[in-house]
């Protein structure tokens, strides 16, 4: 095995993902690890793509959203790329901040009637 290499195991705890998660990502083509035999070994090139998928994850974006943007750079390169990612990210910037306000609101109406009831005992 080549010291750039992860295994299926050492990939789960690196990125803190359960062997489930791993598979699926697989099967729905985000990521393509190297086989030998029943193993799975993750380049670098895996490493990059599971950082920018759980980032993308975190940021609200769909799995499908992040394949199709993934797949702009094999197909386009990254200018095209990252074209697409800033039309995404201010798409999802908007999202954001609906739900922010939304938060906020809620956030706000809850203080003033806990407020409310604790005067009131």
């Amino acid at each position: 095995m080549s010291d750039d290499r992860l295994t299926f195991k050492e990939m789960c705890e690196r990125f803190d993902v359960t062997p489930r998660t791993l598979r699926y990502y697989e099967y729905i083509e985000l990521l393509e690890p190297d086989r030998e035999g029943r193993s799975r070994f993750y380049r670098p090139r895996e490493l990059a793509r599971m950082t920018l998928i759980l980032r993308g994850r975190r940021w609200g974006f769909s799995l499908e959203e992040i394949r199709q943007w993934l797949l702009i750079y094999e197909s386009e390169g990254t200018r095209a790329q990252m074209e697409a990612w800033v039309e995404l990210a201010d798409r999802q910037l908007g999202v954001l901040a609906e739900e922010k306000a939304r938060l906020e609101t809620s956030i706000q109406e809850l203080q003033d009637t806990r407020d409310q009831v604790a005067k009131g005992l």
